[in-house]
């Protein structure tokens, strides 16, 4: 290019910083995110680059397809129907969701951002994930909503540091491959994983019985996203109460979400199981009950996901087992018939995920 007359420089876009540039005092990867983040903020990243209007394209035309006339949305059946509601792709969509976001999402995030039946999550990872708008535009952004007073201080730097455990987990891909498929500690190698192919397909399906879960892996087939606290919910489901290999989940996570991206994927589901970096111990298990009484206390989120459920009260709308038969006749509910029967027993599992944990470590 420079024989012809032009410079060409090369940025990073996808990420803060490239995943090698962060390292250790002793010059090594960050296996722990808060000492990572330290760092990323001590360093400082790059602002965007402005548009340069002196740039121009080809003058000549070119001949071109039609984007739609390559058949690449579902048509029979058509899957992806839902997804439109809740995505609009393309670099005009990115930036209005952005603006949205940081408008009508960002005052109240570091608080309500666990909500899943409040709007105070962003909804840009598929646009990051694609390209769509850089990290570096994004965090301008906030940046910028911060520091001129648009934007709560605790609130924007809660997002950059949801934007910091992206780079994270790009961090841990680069220096880690395999992260994908095997255990980051060892240990895990030899745990005890169950064959349960029941099981599996009733999580896959949003039939396990537990309102929370259920409506986490309903909206994720239905708008191919889902609310990042019920991630970790549905997860810990999997992972801890059936005993199902993380990365069962993690390639029905692929498959599905319109976010699905290696590095954060991976990551997060190693984050759950205990297996990998700076994750949250084994024998954190997530209770799919309290879990959705404290963050969908209303029960709201699964009143819209789980339709068959919505005339229940909210006092049992988390634990329909224990509804009164009068209650769930006048709800319009017959458990075992019109909403499953729970496909396990929460504190059985618990315990027998701690012994499982209990003989890994011996």
């Amino acid at each position: 290019m420079t024989q012809a007359g032009v410079a060409v420089t090369s940025h990073a876009g996808n990420l803060l910083f490239e995943p090698w540039t962060i390292r250790t005092g002793a010059g090594g990867p960050f296996r722990v995110f808060t000492p990572f983040w330290k760092a990323c903020l001590a360093a400082g990243w790059q602002p965007p680059l402005r548009e340069n209007p002196e740039l121009r394209g080809g003058e000549t035309s070119v001949t071109s397809d039609a984007l739609g006339d390559w058949g690449l949305l579902p048509r029979s059946p058509d899957w992806a129907a839902g997804f439109p509601a809740h995505w609009t792709p393309g670099e005009q969509g990115a930036r209005a969701r952005l603006e949205e976001f940081i408008t009508d999402g960002l005052s109240g995030y570091a608080s309500l951002r666990d909500r899943p039946d409040r709007p105070h999550t962003s909804r840009l990872s598929a646009h990051l994930r694609f390209g769509e708008v850089s990290a570096r535009t994004v965090a301008a952004a906030i940046c910028q909503a911060r520091d001129t007073g648009a934007a709560n201080e605790r609130d924007a730097d809660k997002f950059l540091s949801e934007l910091g455990w992206r780079e994270f987990s790009h961090h841990l891909l680069y220096h880690f491959p395999t992260l994908p498929h095997d255990n980051l500690q060892p240990k895990f190698v030899a745990f005890a994983w169950r064959e349960d192919p029941k099981g599996l397909e009733a999580w896959q399906k949003g039939l396990t019985g537990y309102p929370i879960v259920d409506a986490g892996m309903r909206e994720l087939w239905r708008t191919g996203t889902m609310h990042n606290r019920v991630r970790m919910v549905v997860a810990s489901f999997l992972i801890k109460d059936l005993l199902v290999d993380w990365r069962q989940g993690e390639a029905w996570f692929w498959d599905t979400l319109v976010d699905a991206d290696h590095a954060n994927n991976a990551a997060s589901w190693q984050w759950v199981a205990g297996s990998g970096a700076d994750a949250a111990p084994f024998f954190r298990i997530f209770n799919p009950v309290l879990q959705g009484e404290k963050h969908d206390p209303d029960g709201a989120y699964v009143r819209t996901h789980v339709p068959e459920l919505a005339r229940l009260p909210a006092k049992y709308i988390h634990r329909p087992w224990e509804a009164p038969s009068s209650t769930l006749f006048e709800a319009g509910i017959e458990l075992g018939a019109t909403y499953p029967h729970r496909i396990v027993d929460h504190a059985m599992a618990r315990d027998r995920a701690l012994e499982a944990f209990k003989a890994t470590r011996g």
